[in-house]
């Protein structure tokens, strides 16, 4: 017990030590309590941070804008339900183009897509940069009129006798049942922008044509003096060179030149409008323009 004693035994100068002590750790404590100990230096390291994570948040987007799909120019009549999609557009408004499309009628402007469609306005001038029409559209010429005679029979006629429908005038196509006076100018002003009929298939690009007519006007008339054209490679064509080609669009373009290093080449048609988007119902107007040597 002595020795226990011992040592809780202090001198005097070791008591004012020891309260020397105990004092130093309360002011301490009431320092660390009430004292803010932040500085502008930490201010500034937050200030660079935040701007850290700023050009972060930014390097993000960018990343997430080029994984987006790309848009390319495109004729928005030929609009499928994988494209629609891709673009942002509902179901309902996809259809309503294709009931529209059905009847044989053709969308013509920016304006009247929304019309039909009844897209959004934000939608609208999202995708209505990339509409692509043909420059008969964009580009009308003024227009000529004739007078209607008389109606050509019903009943077919030979090949020596139909009339050549490069040379044929709008006032002979207008005496054909179903060909009016606007139909009848609209097959000459595609005949002379094109230079000229290729194939007698070519009357289905003519706007306002349905099939029962075309039949009619073919009863009566058949391309006689076609035009010299100069077909593409299919297996050598670029991009650009692929884009001259009615309803190939640039997003087509790319597809086919995929799909041609895959395959190491087509080898029919056939393989040709196996590529995705490739507007099937176009094949034969297309096919006038392509070779596969």
């Amino acid at each position: 017990m002595k020795n226990i004693k011992s040592h809780f035994t202090f001198t005097k100068q070791q008591r004012s030590g020891i309260f020397l002590l105990v004092v130093l750790i309360l002011v301490l404590q009431v320092i660390y309590f009430t004292v803010d100990f932040s500085s502008e230096k930490y201010d500034d390291n937050t200030e660079i941070v935040a701007q850290f994570r700023a050009e972060v948040d930014s390097l993000n987007l960018v990343k997430l804008e080029e994984t987006k799909p790309k848009i390319y120019p495109f004729n928005p009549n030929f609009i499928t339900d994988y494209k629609g999609y891709t673009l942002g557009m509902s179901n309902e408004e996809i259809d309503r183009l294709h009931t529209f499309r059905n009847a044989n009628k053709w969308v013509n402007s920016a304006k009247e897509f929304q019309k039909i469609t009844k897209i959004s306005d934000t939608l609208l001038a999202k995708i209505s940069p990339y509409f692509k029409f043909p420059d008969w559209v964009t580009n009308p010429k003024s227009k000529i009129k004739y007078q209607n005679s008389y109606t050509y029979d019903s009943k077919p006629k030979d090949y020596e006798q139909k009339i050549d429908l490069n040379t044929a005038s709008a006032a002979q196509l207008k005496r054909v049942n179903g060909i009016g006076e606007k139909l009848s100018e609209r097959i000459v002003k595609y005949r002379d922008r094109s230079g000229g009929f290729i194939a007698d298939v070519q009357l289905q690009e003519v706007y306002g044509l349905s099939p029962e007519v075309i039949e009619r006007v073919l009863n009566e008339f058949t391309v006689k003096s076609a035009k010299p054209i100069s077909k593409l490679n299919i297996n050598t064509a670029t991009i650009d060179e692929l884009v001259t080609i009615k309803y190939i669009d640039y997003e087509i373009a790319h597809h086919i030149i995929e799909q041609r290093t895959l395959r190491e080449g087509f080898k029919s048609f056939d393989e040709l409008t196996k590529v995705k988007g490739f507007p099937v119902k176009k094949s034969e107007i297309i096919k006038l323009y392509l070779t596969f040597d």
